[in-house]
């Protein structure tokens, strides 16, 4: 009942967020529902016991098809990553104003509905009934409330997702023809027997599905433009939370019900996500947008978990589910600093800035730790995750690994570049008036920061709540 809890909290809270006319009730209406939804996944992960985690009811029968919610250790992992991300999103930015903020909100909670439900489903339709809930409420989100572009981006994103969506449905309905239960229980998708040129190409068509959404290279011209055309609070979930969407779903179903294909095409997933890591990392380098260059920075860090999947190795594979958590924590951290920055000072562009650190040491001090967290400095979170993906992508090639290592360089370059020429330096027209950040900005970055240090120092948890997912899909 847990589970379906989850889904319900936000769908709810979503729909009575409409008709709430009033902007500040209505931002104050939707912080209320993702507090009590996050109330509700902590609970799942401290206290919860296995039947509470599960819900089975009749949906589509005669398609052999039924509504049923399973969290595990890394469903449990992603909700609760899902569920933090939203109230964060919230208190960052509750001093932005939106046009018709009612309307904005309750798409927040439903786009919250969606991602919460593919995480949880253990339904193959029912996953891709919620993959597509948790993309309709974005479309309407980035193309109302986006920049001056975001017509063409979201055009160009839906266009890209939607590719990825019918592949992935032809997929699945060749897939439940190929079911001699007749089923879309995924339990079931795990016994079929595909074998030769057919099972190839349908692998491909899931893998392409899921790359678009991570995005892998060359799949991932959407982003950069999506994520900086959107308004920043759909932005950071996005970036950290929605991109886990392709990650979960190649580690959930594609590898364990195509182990074999996995392991043939390994060599050229491993390049493109490998080709991709430097090709974001060198882009990153040139950037002088934040928002481009944090979203070029998440193509380098899904590139990796990609290429650590595709190694086939339990070390790896521990490695990509502790980031996949602290990788929604650190970018979210760095969107949160890049909104107050442009709230306050109006733009987003590096070289307008310079010398925040005198005006805001606070912010400069927090900026700081989210950096070290995203090149993966020992004692952040984000080092013992790094560590692990590439020992089990060394495992797996050396060469592979050596030539992914060179973006742990280019990852110092640009972050710790972006940071001096943000933050030290002298102050300019732009940044000689600026103050320190607001309260609920200071408090929630905070928050992080001390995420990141705890994880950094004990990781233990997340190995301890993820440790069975793994035992399963290697012993499928």
């Amino acid at each position: 009942m847990i589970s379906l809890l989850l889904i319900l909290i936000p769908l709810l809270g979503g729909l009575i967020t409409f008709v709430l006319k009033d902007a500040k009730t209505a931002k104050n209406f939707a912080l209320a529902v993702s507090l009590v939804t996050l109330a509700v996944s902590v609970f799942s992960v401290s206290g919860a016991a296995a039947s509470q985690l599960q819900y089975d009811a009749a949906w589509l029968p005669t398609f052999g098809s039924r509504f049923t919610l399973q969290l595990d250790g890394m469903g449990k992992m992603l909700t609760l990553l899902t569920a933090i991300s939203f109230p964060v999103v919230f208190i960052a930015t509750y001093n932005n104003e939106y046009k018709n903020a009612h309307q904005f909100f309750a798409l927040m909670l439903l786009t919250q509905t969606g991602l919460t439900g593919v995480f949880a489903a253990a339904d193959v339709l029912l996953f891709y009934f919620f993959w597509e809930l948790a993309l309709i409420p974005v479309y309407f989100l980035a193309s109302i409330w986006g920049g001056e572009k975001r017509i063409q981006v979201t055009f160009k994103f839906f266009v890209y997702t939607f590719l990825g969506s019918l592949l992935m449905l032809a997929g699945i309905v060749y897939m439940y023809y190929h079911n001699p239960e007749q089923s879309f229980a995924l339990s079931s998708f795990y016994k079929i027997q595909l074998t030769g040129a057919k099972s190839g190409l349908v692998f491909w068509l899931f893998f392409i599905a899921f790359a678009i959404k991570m995005p892998v290279f060359p799949f991932h011209t959407w982003q950069p433009d999506a994520y900086e055309q959107s308004p920043t609070a759909v932005t950071m979930i996005l970036s950290g939370v929605m991109v886990k969407m392709g990650v979960f779903a190649v580690i959930r179903w594609l590898i364990p019900v195509f182990p074999q294909n996995a392991a043939h095409f390994s060599n050229i997933i491993i390049i493109l996500s490998v080709t991709g890591m430097l090709y974001a990392s060198f882009i990153a380098i040139k950037q002088d947008d934040l928002k481009r260059l944090i979203a070029y920075s998440s193509i380098a860090h899904i590139g990796l978990m990609c290429a650590a999947i595709f190694a086939n190795n339990t070390t790896g594979l521990n490695g990509v589910m502790i980031q996949m958590f602290n990788h929604g924590i650190n970018v979210i951290g760095l969107w949160i600093v890049a909104n107050a920055i442009e709230q306050q000072l109006g733009t987003r562009k590096i070289s307008a800035l310079g010398g925040l650190a005198q005006k805001a040491p606070t912010l400069a001090i927090l900026l700081v730790v989210l950096a070290f967290a995203n090149i993966a400095l020992p004692l952040t979170n984000a080092f013992i995750g790094e560590f692990l993906m590439f020992n089990g992508l060394f495992t797996y090639n050396v060469w592979a690994a050596a030539i992914a290592g060179v973006s742990i360089i280019l990852g110092a370059v640009y972050t710790l570049n972006m940071v001096q020429k943000v933050f030290y330096g002298n102050t300019n027209t732009v940044t000689e008036n600026a103050v320190e950040i607001s309260g609920n900005v200071k408090w929630i970055l905070i928050v992080l920061v001390l995420l990141i240090i705890i994880l950094g120092v004990y990781p233990q948890p997340v190995f301890n709540l993820t440790g069975d997912t793994i035992k399963t899909i290697f012993n499928k």
